[in-house]
């Protein structure tokens, strides 16, 4: 019989796929708290739903759309970064649209890799950055996110030959899996090291808007010289509940984002025109706000709510200052995998493990927070009910 590309082998979508079919199974049985996926359960505002359907009802809106995105659209994202984190970019070559960020983070190693060429990804890490290298059959490197080091990369530590041969970094801040935040500083340490040994740098800021205790994440491009090196991606699924849209962009060095352009052009055609028009007016609406979107807020609630009752049964976790994730410590005694298969079966809780995100992720469980407040402390009791915090696995 044919067999599929090796390449799948390296893909890590089975425990994600365990998970979801264990929790079908304790579903027939007790109720299920599902804190697994990170897809946000808030619809967009009224008027983004507006623009939508106004913008569908016009001539030609059902068109194929340029790669690159509309005017309107590359013109309205350099707008907001030079309101939101005053760097300036050109809609002309600095900014291009993508169907959402892990489509353009999907596309980005074939871009600009060959076989056997180094990547340096994070571990743990959010399974493309990894999987999109292995699909283009280059090498990825883990870079240890650990807590003794604030969950960034030290840098110091990759060696020389590592370096030398590595075409690009993925970096992630705030950061999914860990919900980790990084400084300008770090970031001006990462430009550095980029220009010694000629690395590109690619920067996920998937979750900017998603902040807690009045903390603002700084952009990559922020950073002294960082777009002489570098590119971010940015989306709409989190920070405007848009996440079915699947609208994003890249945006930073023309010349680096030029070869993922080339790429795009030849497996697919732009943006549905009307979620670009449905874009812009999220982002205008934002700037003349001053800011005000409520998506931070409303996590903040769920992060304290959750934290609260979970040390209430005796989990105490470090509250994250970022996204919509809980990076939460497995008790004593515990795999990941066994403590979040344990919390799904006894608890009723879906939670991912840790090590589903890279080796350095063993140790923790993610936990997303996708539930209204009042079912977070549904969950937490039921935590707490079940017992497994006070016994170690096997008892």
């Amino acid at each position: 019989m044919r067999q599929p590309s090796k390449r799948l082998e390296k893909l890590s979508a089975a425990i994600f796929s365990e998970m979801a079919a264990r929790k079908k199974e304790v579903a027939r049985k007790r109720t299920v708290y599902d804190l697994s996926i990170g897809s946000p359960d808030q619809a967009p505002e009224d008027q983004l739903l507006h623009t939508l359907l106004d913008a569908a009802r016009q001539p030609g809106a059902f068109g194929y759309a340029l790669s690159e995105g509309t005017a309107a659209f590359r013109e309205e994202v350099a707008r907001w970064y030079r309101f939101r984190f005053g760097v300036e970019l050109s809609p002309d070559g600095e900014i291009h649209s993508l169907m959402g960020s892990q489509d353009g983070l999907a596309h980005f190693a074939l871009a600009w890799t060959d076989p056997g060429d180094i990547v340096l990804v994070p571990d743990p890490g959010y399974p493309i950055y990894e999987g999109s290298v292995h699909l283009a059959g280059a090498i990825p490197y883990r870079m240890p996110l650990r807590a003794e080091n604030g969950f960034l990369p030290k840098l110091a530590d990759i060696p020389e030959e590592i370096a030398a041969r590595a075409k690009f970094m993925i970096l992630n801040y705030p950061n999914n899996p860990v919900s980790a935040v990084a400084t300008i500083a770090f970031f001006e340490e990462v430009v550095a090291f980029a220009k010694r040994h000629d690395i590109i740098v690619v920067h996920d800021l998937a979750y900017s808007e998603m902040a807690f205790d009045g903390y603002r994440p700084p952009s990559f491009l922020q950073a002294a010289g960082a777009k002489e090196v570098g590119i971010e991606f940015n989306s709409f699924s989190k920070s405007f509940n848009m996440a079915g849209c699947r609208v994003a962009y890249v945006v930073g060095n023309s010349e680096i984002i030029k070869p993922l352009a080339i790429v795009k052009s030849n497996v697919d055609y732009g943006v549905f025109l009307p979620v670009q028009q449905m874009a812009v007016e999220a982002l205008r609406m934002d700037r003349e706000s001053g800011g005000a979107n409520q998506v931070g807020p409303i996590y903040e609630e769920r992060r304290d709510v959750l934290l609260a009752a979970l040390a209430e049964a005796g989990w105490n976790i470090t509250p994250p200052k970022a996204t919509m994730f809980v990076w939460a410590p497995v008790p004593a005694g515990w795999t990941s995998r066994e403590f979040a298969i344990a919390l799904l079966e006894e608890a009723g809780v879906v939670v991912i493990p840790g090590s589903a995100f890279g080796d350095e992720g063993e140790g923790y469980v993610r936990i997303a927070l996708v539930q209204e407040p009042e079912i977070l402390r549904q969950a937490a009791r039921s935590v707490a009910d079940s017992g497994i915090l006070s016994r170690k696995a096997g008892e």
